[in-house]
């Protein structure tokens, strides 16, 4: 049986690694998270169908751990890939969990009883997650993992509660690092993509005003799993924002931050706008924006009923300055009107929700730089062009979703399938 590497268990690596092992290949699915199921598994709904997310991606995710040849390696990451096509050599570290996933049975006995309590990387910094955590509660696979920078038993030899609580003795502070090593005919880079920190640009206010949210963070206060249970409310005080505003572009299509466009701004900012209102019926939604890109099937439709059906408004500008309300709530957003005249305008708004750039996922650089792959100036995977739009130039490895360029979910799948089919040709003809 013929072996490919998947390196990335979001949506597209997800897809690609079912197609594969659907048509005959034994896959090991790589993902440095303990869960697999990337930001896809953070989003409330997708457009533009507004669809439940997890309603769609976690059928997928549990099907990609039961299937037969499908091997998932969470919280692990690829050291190494020798040799060429297709007969590559792969090295991967799986990192300690601190617990046997044999015995674990993601009852989270452990984690009820952990004094130690951290950001949630999951809930976008909204919420805390403990020491020994679930990252999600359809994660998969269903255990739990110990954070070694924040255990205190790890650390400081102090606590061990979790170990005392453990009824199935899945425990384990002494367990180590393992490095497996495997023949691939092919391999697939399926990383993602993370958010820009959007506090650097400055005129933004995020960090320095209360009520300004990335657009990740409202995807989780809208969430009805989420860190408010779906209630929306501003940071501030806790209270329904009547007055919501976008700013589209917080760094993409810049020159001095990310001179791309991140492709699915337009489309979430809209769709956010109309769970806002149907959270908050009597709520004003306002979106600035430079270019409307909606260019997917059904998406200008989309926009339209935005305007027409939830009353958003759309202005063309691009805010200059973001400062906080009368007594720290609320912000105050100045930007200048289009037209000859040009003039100044400050609006107040109760919440702000920034929409930062989408850039390729942390360790991108370093991982093709061990797979002998080129990058193009945004730092996505350069692919060979418009005949071969997942090929690397370095054959046998592919590359698809975000991690080669700006694109929406669907996108991102029909690329995994794409990937998929491809690497069953390569290995059917030889060469390619």
């Amino acid at each position: 049986m013929q072996r490919v590497v998947v390196i990335g268990g979001g949506i597209a690596g997800i897809q690609a690694s079912l197609d594969l092992a659907d048509a005959g290949f034994e896959v090991h699915l790589v993902e440095k998270s303990p869960s697999i199921g990337g930001h896809m598994a953070q989003l409330d709904k997708t457009f533009p169908t507004n669809d439940c997310s997890m309603c769609i991606l976690s059928p997928k995710m549990i099907n990609c751990a039961d299937h037969e040849r499908i091997k998932l390696h969470t919280y692990s990451e690829v050291e190494s890939v020798t040799g060429e096509f297709p007969k590559f050599k792969v090295k991967i570290k799986e990192k300690a969990r601190y617990i046997d996933l044999e015995r674990c049975t993601g009852c989270e006995d452990c984690v009820a009883k952990c004094p130690v309590k951290v950001p949630s990387e999951f809930e976008a910094g909204l919420a805390v997650r403990k020491a020994v955590y679930l990252p999600f509660p359809q994660a998969v696979p269903r255990k739990v993992t110990i954070d070694a920078d924040h255990c205190r038993m790890i650390k400081e030899k102090k606590c061990g509660v979790c170990k005392k609580v453990c009824k199935a003795g899945a425990v384990d502070y002494e367990q180590k690092d393992t490095t497996i090593e495997l023949n691939a005919s092919a391999v697939v880079v399926a990383t993602g993509f993370d958010l820009m920190d959007a506090s650097s640009v400055l005129q933004y206010g995020l960090g320095h005003c209360k009520d300004v949210v990335t657009s990740l963070q409202l995807e989780r206060i809208l969430c009805a799993s989420g860190p408010s249970s779906g209630h929306l409310a501003r940071p501030s005080d806790g209270s329904e924002p009547k007055r919501l505003a976008f700013v589209q572009c917080v760094g993409s299509r810049d020159a001095k931050w990310h001179e791309y466009c991140s492709s699915v701004c337009c489309m979430y900012a809209t769709k956010e706008s109309i769970l806002a209102r149907e959270h908050v019926p009597d709520i004003e939604s306002t979106i600035f924006y430079m270019d409307m890109r909606a260019t997917g099937k059904g998406f200008q439709e989309f926009v339209s009923r935005a305007k027409s059906a939830y009353g958003v408004r759309y202005i063309r500008a691009r805010p200059s300055s973001v400062q906080p309300g009368e007594g720290g709530k609320g912000v105050l957003v100045s930007y200048e009107t289009r037209g000859p005249a040009g003039e100044p305008v400050t609006e107040e708004f109760d919440l702000l929700v920034l929409c930062p750039a989408l850039v390729p996922s942390r360790g991108t650089a370093e991982l093709a730089k061990l797979l002998n792959i080129k990058l193009d100036s945004d730092s996505f995977v350069r692919t060979s062009g418009l005949l071969r739009p997942i090929d690397s130039p370095r054959k046998g490895v592919l590359a698809c979703g975000f991690a080669s360029g700006p694109m929406d979910i669907p996108d991102s799948v029909s690329q995994a399938s794409a990937v998929a089919a491809r690497v069953a040709e390569l290995l059917a003809q030889g060469s390619g």
